[in-house]
């Protein structure tokens, strides 16, 4: 895709980041949104201008004036790159954005323990050393 108007990065690993990635995708038929996958081999974080951490920790997208974006905003340019901006919009009300910030922080926070990829209560990035250059 030569110019998307959003570049979503997520995480390959996460099943539950999938299933919304893979609904994104057959709804995107106008092909306006570039996936990137963090879990990917060869992912160099660098190249987007944010560590690997900074990515993991919640959903990035870029702009096509190279903005970074984060959290609930990068959803509402998804859904609305695919059609869905009459739903999105209601969620820039003050009362419901700031509860969906705050729900999505919360997951955000719990993402690797929520979709079980902690090991003997124990939750550490994966990939960290190949994405990161370390």
């Amino acid at each position: 895709m030569a110019n998307p108007e959003i570049e979503v990065f997520f995480d390959g690993d996460c099943p539950l980041c999938t299933k919304e990635i893979d609904l994104l995708r057959r709804l995107d038929r106008a092909e306006r949104i570039g996936f990137v996958d963090i879990a990917a081999p060869g992912f160099d974080a660098a190249a987007v201008g944010v560590d690997y951490p900074a990515l993991m920790d919640r959903i990035h997208g870029r702009l096509p004036d190279g903005t970074l974006i984060e959290g609930v905003e990068v959803f509402r340019r998804l859904y609305t790159a695919v059609g869905f901006g009459w739903l999105v919009a209601p969620t820039r009300l003050p009362g419901i954005a700031h509860a969906l910030d705050w729900a999505y922080q919360t997951f955000a926070k719990h993402r690797l323990r929520l979709t079980g990829r902690c090991h003997d209560g124990v939750c550490t990035l994966p990939h960290s050393s190949a994405a990161t250059g370390v």
